[in-house]
């Protein structure tokens, strides 16, 4: 389902969703809009690395509600909601957030209450919505079948218990996850050169590394 959210976000994001979060930005003008209506199959647009840099958000995003739908979901109704979520879900979010012309944009001309919404990396643009998606999908789901309820829907006397996953696996993924995050994080700073930038990025980096130990710890 990775690989597929992966594959789901670049066609999703390419064709409609980049057009949504960040067709026609102009840091000049002070117009609000909902959505971005300009640069759909990428039309227009000369900074393409920046498309690319925004693609691993959106797919990030798709990501995360992968773990919540494991083995519950038919896989065509899994597309869907990855086409849905980084072509038009996500989009939104990202657009009134990053998007000059986004409504609680911090680059707004004129942004909400004189400062906008700051958002460092995606913490409520990428993880917040991920996780509200999640949280709809796993309400809509309901709980595995033959665990709580048997397959006709009756509650058993005792949950079911489920082996444990491979103890190795998991050490594996955390490092990559937490090797993965630095440039994630730190890339999110957008440059090292200028005033300061190198200052913000070793910050990041620090703060990556003592989140990612406390959680580990914890």
């Amino acid at each position: 389902k990775n690989l597929l959210d992966a594959c789901c976000a670049a066609l999703g994001f390419y064709s409609v969703g980049y057009a949504f979060a960040y067709g026609g930005m102009d840091f000049s003008d002070p117009q609000k809009t909902f959505i971005g209506t300009e640069n759909f199959f990428l039309m227009g647009v000369d900074n393409l690395m920046f498309w690319m840099f925004q693609f691993a958000f959106a797919a990030s995003s798709a990501t995360i509600v992968a773990g919540t739908l494991a083995e519950r979901c038919q896989m065509a109704a899994y597309l869907c909601y990855s086409l849905a979520l980084t072509g038009f879900v996500y989009p939104v979010v990202a657009h009134s957030i990053w998007s000059p012309q986004g409504f609680l944009s911090a680059k707004a001309v004129d942004p909400l209450w004189g400062v906008g919404v700051i958002d460092f990396a995606g913490s409520s643009v990428v993880h917040l919505t991920g996780g509200s998606t999640a949280l709809i999908a796993t309400y809509l789901l309901g709980p595995r079948r033959g665990r709580f309820y048997d397959h006709r829907g009756i509650p058993l006397a005792e949950p079911v218990e489920f082996p444990g996953h491979s103890a190795a696996l998991q050490m594996l993924g955390a490092f990559i996850l937490w090797f993965g995050w630095y440039g994630f994080n730190t890339g999110s700073a957008l440059s090292i050169t200028g005033p300061n930038r190198e200052f913000i990025v070793s910050l990041v980096a620090v703060n990556t590394t003592l989140a990612a130990a406390s959680a580990g710890v914890t």
